[in-house]
């Protein structure tokens, strides 16, 4: 969620009110609006952790990254790929590097699904905060390696 456009700023007014509603205290309000508004992975792309990360932080963070890697990450990449008419893979379209806030945002270049293993997916384990959180990225990491392993050699025929 990080930056924040207009359906965010709704989405997170949304939010206040529940945890209005729900009693809980302002600090604890605070907290958990920090925390969604911080996590995504843009956010820390561009360097744009203002503080260093509360227990709290750290654990729902590693949480949304894991439900991005392993077999139910694979499914999820391709099939928001498929959502927006992403190609699986064109080896004329190498992964970027380097990557700013802006440019892996940008909807200007074409990119494809195998390339979002590059570009943040394989990342994920290495930004791990928590022991437990890299503890089970370990293992999701080396099944996305050996998926992408398995897809090029599929896609150039030598399997």
């Amino acid at each position: 969620m990080g930056c924040l456009d207009r359906d965010n700023v709704e989405d997170m007014s949304i939010v206040k009110r529940f945890l209005e509603e729900v009693g809980l205290e302002e600090g604890q309000r605070e907290e958990i609006v920090a925390i969604i508004t911080g996590m995504g992975f843009k956010n820390e792309v561009s360097n744009k952790l203002n503080a260093e990360p509360t227990l709290e932080f750290a654990i729902v963070q590693d949480a949304d990254r894991l439900d991005a890697i392993g077999a139910i990450g694979v499914a999820r990449c391709f099939t928001y790929g498929g959502s927006k008419n992403s190609a699986l893979h064109d080896p004329n379209v190498l992964p970027r590097d380097n990557l700013s806030k802006e440019k892996y945002m940008s909807k200007e270049e074409k990119q494809t699904s195998i390339n979002h293993f590059h570009e943040k997916l394989f990342k994920l384990k290495d930004m791990m905060k928590t022991e437990a959180g890299k503890k089970r990225a370990e293992k999701r990491h080396k099944f996305m390696e050996n998926f992408v392993a398995e897809f090029y050699e599929e896609w150039s025929g030598r399997a």
